[in-house]
């Protein structure tokens, strides 16, 4: 039995695929993935959508929503991710990529905040939006299935041209939720991405520090200043969300989501859960 949220590779979804894929698009009605995404997992993947027809339910990270026709909806890499009612009716076009395949060597990926740091995991489109994003989808659709010997240089130049795309639809959003990234943004954002990754073992801010290359002080200070948190709060928050994912399997007992998020024992784990949400683990259960 898991007492850590799953993550899944990309070659999970990618059946029909032989040998390690970086990027796939699926096709509609193809076959679907075995595993249980009803329940909370991870990707180690990106994955954007646009949906045609029918309705969804997805949780990202414990919030709730609501996908209808002309929505995009984007999956970062360690978000918790959890799909509820899906119509039967539910169709997308959709494309899955690796963190490697689109972020080696392609400096434009630092220019999308979205990308990086999205403020909302699904996006309603105005019709006229939707009709050019589905366009954009169906010529990278024809140009993955097309056999060309730079077929992969040519899906990946049009995948950008989308990301800038959808980046501009973001930007379009209401003030404060696109943002032109100084040095210190990219740091911040770096830091929470570790944070998302890491939380189920790591707490301290040392350990992040470390692996940004820079002191503990300087990372408190330019967090703090960038997002007006701490990096202690950022971590007990994604903490407590890890613990959240993890109640909600009633197959674990308190206990065990305690060692599987590293705490020396559940009363340690207990009083840390308190004091993030105000709840006992027991009693966010019986609320839940």
């Amino acid at each position: 039995m898991s007492e850590r949220i799953p993550t899944y590779q990309l070659q999970a979804f990618a059946t029909d695929a032989a040998g390690a894929v970086e990027v796939f698009f699926p096709e509609y009605g193809g076959p679907k993935p075995t595993i249980p995404l009803h329940q909370p997992y991870r990707g180690d993947y990106y994955k954007i959508s646009l949906c045609l027809r029918g309705t969804a339910e997805v949780k990202v990270n414990l919030e709730s929503y609501h996908v209808t026709p002309g929505c995009l909806v984007l999956a970062t890499p360690d978000v918790i991710k959890e799909w509820g009612r899906v119509a039967d009716d539910y169709e997308t076009l959709s494309i899955f990529f690796t963190r490697d395949y689109i972020t080696t060597h392609n400096a434009a990926t630092g220019k999308l905040h979205f990308f990086v740091a999205p403020p909302t995991h699904v996006l309603p489109l105005a019709p006229a939006e939707a009709a050019s994003i589905a366009a954009s989808f169906r010529f990278l659709q024809q140009k993955y299935r097309a056999a060309s010997a730079q077929r992969d240089n040519i899906v990946k130049s049009i995948l950008t041209s989308l990301l800038y795309e959808i980046g501009a639809l973001y930007e379009q959003q209401p003030a404060g939720w696109a943002q032109g990234k100084s040095r210190g943004q990219q740091q911040a954002a770096a830091f929470r991405q570790l944070v998302q990754a890491h939380c189920g073992a790591e707490r301290s801010v040392q350990f992040y520090a470390a692996a940004l290359c820079i002191t503990p002080k300087h990372l408190t200070e330019l967090v703090k200043q960038v997002t007006g948190r701490t990096a202690s709060e950022w971590i007990a928050e994604a903490v407590a969300l890890e613990a959240k994912a993890l109640l909600q399997n009633p197959a674990l007992s308190v206990a065990q989501v305690a060692a599987g998020l590293q705490f020396t024992d559940q009363f340690a784990f207990s009083r840390f859960f308190k004091r993030s949400t105000g709840l006992s683990p027991t009693a966010y259960r019986q609320a839940g």
